[in-house]
């Protein structure tokens, strides 16, 4: 049997929104509102005006910030890949005792 949502009240911008969120994860919602509004009360200090169109930069600005920070992870991990499996190229060679390419050299 479904759980029924959770339903909190945020404040963004000293506007108060009904939210529905899954059970248990209210504390979760409530800290990235918290977090919203501070972005919120950022850009409207730099000039902006009216909440949708806060809302609608903010939500691009932080849209923005998870894609660079999936393509740093994400090349972060190929170069770790990349060094890993060059280090298992140099073990496999140590272990059975041959010659290891110049080439492949780390």
């Amino acid at each position: 049997m479904k759980t029924a949502p959770e339903s909190l009240r945020v404040r963004l911008l000293d506007r108060d929104f009904q939210v529905a969120c899954p059970p248990g994860e209210g504390a979760g919602l409530l800290r990235a509102a918290e977090f919203l509004d501070a972005r919120m009360r950022e850009a409207r200090g730099e000039g902006l005006v009216g909440l949708d169109r806060i809302a609608v930069v903010v939500a691009l600005n932080l849209a923005h910030e998870r894609i660079e920070l999936e393509e740093r992870v994400g090349a972060g991990r190929g170069n770790a890949l990349e060094r890993l499996r060059a280090l298992n190229r140099r073990l496999a060679f140590r272990l059975t005792g041959a010659e290891e390419p110049a080439e492949r050299r780390l």
